[in-house]
């Protein structure tokens, strides 16, 4: 999947909310992508408007392409996309509870999709959806198949929602913060779901989360995003080693620290940005030690520093001074 420019905007009484402002990413075939910010970098509105899952209106993607086996998503009709939608692509929500439907059991909720896209009959979708409970550890799966969401756990729906965002063998996989909702205990069960699923069914996945420690164990790259920018891009291991983003170190400033110590956790001053304003300059400069001038008058664009490893910023952190002369 490649996505250039993409640009999504929110009609409201109060004016217009610039949520996605020019993302770019690419998604190569197999791996595991993260996307990490903390809540209104624009993650999700991103993810959902590569499927056309916003509600349109107040919604617009406003510019960008989404290219996908050829075509772009973007200039599809809904009866295509439909065609992708949880076939060719699966999503799991960030909530369980609010993503199943509460008044159809999960045997209906994961046969449906294996009947629409794979034109499976009634008893060949009972068998495949019994095979798919078994698949994400859920115990008993032929009886809890006629079960309804509200006789399972938090983490036995979401593995219920893992089910159904499989259940067509997708090429892509999109998790919105899927373990945002539950104990760490379950959430470290559902990680280890992920990894070996992708292992023996080698899709790829984008992972939503604004848990950079989570990011760590599970990702290939990681794409860092605030206030609907793209601030940084890089492999795992350099963004952990050698963030070069102002607001990449600042958050990784806040995990705890590994010895345990009695520190105080860091907090990242100043609130999000306004995004009911159009943007001109960096969204990260009101909150940023380093901002200068240039920083308040003109936004920087995503540039390729060395390997795979992009950066929005016009400070370079580590010579301790602007990165071009303007």
């Amino acid at each position: 999947m490649d996505v250039t420019d993409l640009r999504t905007v929110f009609h409201t009484q109060d004016g217009v909310v610039h949520a996605v402002n020019g993302i770019s990413f690419h998604l190569e075939e197999g791996e595991l992508l993260s996307v990490v910010g903390e809540s209104g970098s624009g993650k999700s509105v991103t993810m959902m408007s590569l499927l056309k899952l916003l509600p349109i209106p107040p919604a617009e993607i406003a510019s960008g392409t989404v290219m996908f086996d050829g075509k772009d998503l973007l200039q599809m009709e809904l009866e295509e996309l439909r065609e992708i939608r949880g076939g060719k692509i699966g999503f799991i929500f960030q909530d369980p509870m609010t993503s199943l439907n509460p008044v159809f059991n999960v045997g209906f909720q994961i046969m449906e999709p294996l009947k629409e896209h794979l034109g499976l009959s009634k008893k060949e979708a009972r068998k495949r959806a019994i095979e798919l409970l078994e698949l994400v550890g859920i115990p008993g799966a032929a009886d809890r198949l006629d079960d309804f969401p509200h006789q399972f756990s938090g983490g036995m729906r979401q593995r219920v929602m893992i089910a159904i965002a499989l259940a067509c063998d997708p090429q892509i996989l999109i998790a919105d913060e899927p373990t945002t909702a539950l104990d760490v205990t379950i959430q470290a069960q559902i990680l280890e779901l992920i990894k070996d699923l992708r292992k023996k069914l080698g899709m790829a996945i984008v992972w939503i989360t604004h848990d950079l420690g989570v990011a760590a164990g599970i990702s290939d790259r990681i794409v860092v995003m605030y206030g609907g920018f793209v601030v940084e891009h890089a492999k795992v291991d350099d963004l952990y080693k050698r963030p070069l983003h102002p607001y990449t170190r600042a958050l990784l400033a806040t995990l705890p620290s590994e010895d345990g110590g009695e520190e105080r956790l860091k907090s990242i001053r100043g609130t999000p940005p306004n995004l009911g304003a159009a943007p001109t300059s960096c969204p990260f400069a009101p909150r940023c030690e380093h901002a200068f001038d240039r920083c308040h008058k003109e936004n920087p664009a995503l540039e390729r520093i060395e390997g795979v490893h992009d950066v929005a910023c016009w400070w370079d952190v580590e010579k301790e001074a602007p990165r071009h002369a303007s």
